[in-house]
């Protein structure tokens, strides 16, 4: 499939997304398009990395890097910097996927001079135990530990964002972290709360991403305690995970889980795709093995996993019914790319490459194509009829689909050196020289 394939589909995705863009008290967009979205009005989380209006400035991004923006895409990259810049001395939630975490992100892409207020925010929210959520209701709950929602994905924030306040805020964070650790006979282990009965070990609610971040921070501030523990929490995967057929593989929880979820997944959230993430981690950090396993050997594991258990076929129900960033074909295409382009030798380089291209082709097969526009519904094997409506978002629909294949149409197009538009949870997989994070040069800074 050539790279113009790519680029087209990304295109129509990206216009469909677009489409749905609306205006109440700045710009919103639903998180899926169901009958009657538009008169149901943005919901509570509309500004969100995950599913808000922050996941399309990382896509913004991306699309700078192949081309002019419009004027349309340049206004609306102005109206999400002053939505999320508006908002962010009353928000109470800091995490990165759901908070003020996540608005740092886009702002740093789109108006870097904007990020301080925000990064600010923060340093009033922080309480010793890390910040408290507002996304668990009532429960008793408070202080999450996760890349997702927690103190984890906000000191990956922090330290990508940088800054004056950065470093206390990060440092703290990390102490929060290690005071919730638990002891195990091979190391540390994290709950996504202090006391949690059950694990999600893999990387957006688990030990790997927690560990990613004491890693990287560790690295970033000179704390050799922090890169230690991140150490300890790759020990402790390694006691409990499996390594059959030259692959590594964790569960999904621990204990098994009472859903009806298969015990082993292959994604970015709870697979080995995002858990791969922490070898790259502990590589930046100058770690070279763990438990006498090289750091890129155990990462290669992680992939050899996912390409032998058939990803992204859906093999049956379950399986792999997603296409998306977060549990789908696309975070798997992207964390590819980043292990390609990382590569050590051309023949492994070409090897990941390929297989990214197999994700990218997949997702151009099961777009979903109404006249000049694409989108892709996902399947919920768990309910009928089990088609869900179309995604926008970055992490769950279109939004984050479309960024993804312009990546790969520019990556098979021009080559293992094309830039890399950094993210907080994943810059330190990619040589530092490839990383492309401020604000482009199209970006006008409203004020």
């Amino acid at each position: 499939m050539t790279p113009a394939s790519y680029r087209e589909v990304a295109e129509a995705a990206w216009s469909w997304v677009l489409d749905h863009v609306r205006e109440f008290e700045g710009a919103w967009l639903p998180e899926s398009v169901t009958d009657g979205w538009e008169d149901a009005g943005p919901t509570p989380d509309r500004d969100c990395l995950y599913a808000g209006i922050a996941g399309l400035a990382p896509v913004l991004a991306e699309i700078a890097q192949t081309r002019p923006l419009t004027d349309d895409e340049s206004q609306l990259a102005v109206r999400i910097v002053e939505r999320l810049w508006a908002t962010a001395a009353t928000r109470m939630e800091a995490s990165l996927y759901d908070g003020l975490a996540g608005d740092a992100t886009a702002l740093r892409m789109l108006a870097p001079g904007r990020v301080g207020v925000v990064v600010h925010r923060l340093a009033e929210l922080l309480t010793p135990d890390g910040w408290v959520t507002t996304l668990m209701g009532n429960s008793p709950e408070q202080f999450l530990t996760d890349v997702v929602m927690g103190t984890a994905g906000v000191v990956m924030a922090v330290t990508w964002v940088g800054g004056e306040e950065a470093e206390s805020i990060a440092l703290a964070g990390c102490e929060a972290l290690l005071r919730a650790a638990d002891c195990t006979p091979a190391g540390l282990d994290w709950g996504p709360w202090p006391g949690a009965p059950s694990r999600a070990p893999n990387y957006s609610h688990g030990t790997a991403g927690i560990a990613s971040a004491l890693a990287v921070a560790g690295a970033t501030y000179a704390r050799p305690d922090l890169v230690e523990a991140a150490v300890l929490g790759a020990q402790h995967l390694l006691a409990v995970g499996t390594m059959d057929k030259g692959g590594f593989v964790i569960p999904h929880t621990i204990p098994p889980s009472k859903r009806e979820v298969e015990p082993i997944t292959y994604t970015w959230c709870h697979g080995p795709t995002g858990t791969s993430q922490l070898f790259a981690a502990l590589a930046h950090a100058g770690i070279t093995e763990v438990g006498g396993l090289g750091v890129h050997h155990l990462r290669r594991r992680c992939f050899r996993s996912v390409l032998e258990s058939g990803v992204p076929q859906r093999l049956r129900p379950g399986f792999w019914d997603n296409d998306g960033r977060c549990c789908g074909t696309a975070g798997v295409g992207d964390a590819l790319l980043d292990a390609a382009q990382d590569a050590p030798d051309a023949a492994e380089a070409g090897e990941l490459l390929a297989a990214a291209q197999i994700m990218g082709h997949a997702l151009v097969e099961r777009a979903v194509r109404v006249e000049d526009r694409a989108f892709w519904r996902f399947l919920e094997h768990r309910q009928d009829p089990p088609l869900l409506p179309p995604g926008t978002s970055w992490m769950q629909g279109a939004a984050g689909i479309a960024a993804f294949l312009l990546r790969l149409a520019r990556v098979t197009g021009d080559g293992l050196n094309a830039p890399v538009v950094d993210r907080p949870d994943e810059w330190w997989a990619v040589p530092a020289g490839l990383r492309c994070s401020s604000a482009p040069t199209w970006f006008i800074d409203p004020r």
